[in-house]
């Protein structure tokens, strides 16, 4: 059964990596994944977060950097350390077959800390925020969707590595959201608020 299922893992990598080349995706994928490209993003949450809800706002970044750390921890450290799957682009039987477009990394391959670290993110994002802007739902998750289809397609994770990663951190950004929520009780009532009105 685990054999099945790592060789329908490797045909659906094939037909990501290889089956959907074209020359817009390698140009855009391997930018997507690369944390520099965020990074003003990144700046700006933290900027609004802190102008916006003032002393709270601290609370939501500092949070935000826990749930990420985290996220992080499990994926890379854990699991990761435990598990030891070889990347495919790394696999002596296999690379010759892998269409590596980024540097390939010598770190393990299951789970994808790319997928666990944003879906964390992302749904800690969508606890906090859906019910005050409604299109944080859908933002959130396509901007994670995307960074994760892009570690198979550049060749670093398989498909398995970035669902698993992305179911991790769905289930770690949903505890750290109820977390937030159930301790810090000034933003619940915020949202409270807003309900009524």
């Amino acid at each position: 059964m685990l054999q099945q299922i790592i060789e329908l893992d490797k045909e659906i990598f094939l037909a990501i990596n290889q089956g959907m080349s074209n020359p817009v995706f390698d140009w855009l994928l391997p930018i997507l994944r690369n944390p520099y490209t965020w990074a003003p993003l990144y700046l700006f949450l933290i900027i609004f977060f802190i102008k916006h809800y003032g002393k709270l706002g601290i609370i939501i970044v500092a949070c935000t950097l826990l749930n990420f750390g985290i996220s992080d921890a499990v994926s890379s450290h854990l699991i990761k350390k435990n598990i030891k799957r070889v990347r495919p682009c790394n696999d002596i039987e296999f690379k010759h077959d892998v269409n590596v477009r980024v540097r390939c990394g010598t770190g393990y391959s299951f789970t994808s800390s790319h997928a666990t670290n944003h879906f964390a993110m992302a749904f800690f994002w969508i606890v906090l925020f859906r019910r005050k802007w409604r299109h944080t739902l859908w933002l959130c998750i396509l901007w994670a969707a995307a960074i994760s289809f892009s570690q198979i397609y550049v060749g670093v994770h398989y498909p398995f590595d970035v669902l698993c990663g992305s179911i991790l951190g769905i289930l770690i950004g949903l505890t750290t959201g109820y977390l937030f929520n159930r301790f810090v009780p000034s933003f619940v009532e915020e949202k409270q608020n807003l309900t009524t009105q």
